[in-house]
């Protein structure tokens, strides 16, 4: 099998004797350490449930540990910063999402360059973004949500996993088509946000539904060299 030279550490080669290679080989197995998989967003969302999960079935099959670590910040730029920054050698994964889509576009300047620096892996899940409100909301069906809205112009928080997040671009697509009015509130994740709207500091919120997709493979994204 031929393995990606961006992706795994490079094998070994100037022994003599074939047994040698073979022990040179297996010593330098991928993984030889534990993995470590960074999240752009804060514990408790639809990224880092899929991530622990997807790294519990990795550490099973791989036999090493698969720790998932969380990077909020700057809509993932910080977690995709530091893995862009890490040794090109697999250990150091990214789970990505429309967020880093939507940042190459977003900002005009950032440390680095996405599709250059980041190789993708495989694909995870798929996922519909849904609405959820507060009980506090005077609305069960989306049209009584659109007219509460439209009654209620600037009065609405609208909760966000960060600034470019899928929630905030599904939002502010909400928004423009319904002709509403609602105050961004972003956060650094959709844990926090979730907690805040049960809480009742915001109103509304546009989270993803996560669900398995027909095509789930394993990891994230690994930088290249």
């Amino acid at each position: 099998m031929n393995l990606p030279r961006r992706r795994f550490p490079h094998l070994s080669a100037g022994a003599a004797a074939l047994p040698a290679v073979s022990r040179i080989a297996q010593g330098q197995a991928y993984p030889s350490r534990p993995v470590r998989v960074i999240v752009g967003f804060a514990p408790g969302g639809t990224a880092d449930i899929t991530a622990r999960l997807i790294g519990q079935w990795l550490s099973e099959r791989l036999g090493q540990p698969v720790v998932v670590e969380s990077r909020p910040g700057a809509g993932t730029n910080i977690a995709t910063e530091a893995v862009v920054r890490a040794p090109a050698d697999g250990y150091t994964l990214l789970t990505v999402g429309t967020a880093q889509a939507i940042n190459a576009t977003l900002y005009n300047k950032l440390n680095f360059h996405f599709i250059r620096d980041i190789t993708p892996v495989a694909g995870l899940i798929r996922f519909p973004n849904v609405i959820v409100v507060n009980p506090s909301v005077p609305a069960k069906t989306v049209p009584e949500l659109i007219a509460y809205a439209k009654a209620s112009p600037g009065k609405i928080s609208m909760a966000s996993a960060g600034i470019g997040s899928g929630p905030h671009v599904a939002g502010e697509l909400f928004k423009m088509m319904a002709g509403v009015d609602m105050v961004h509130v972003p956060y650094r994740g959709g844990g926090p946000a979730l907690t805040d709207l049960l809480g009742g500091q915001v109103q509304v919120f546009f989270p993803p539904l996560s669900h398995r997709s027909s095509i789930s493979g394993l990891a994230g994204c690994v930088r290249s060299q």
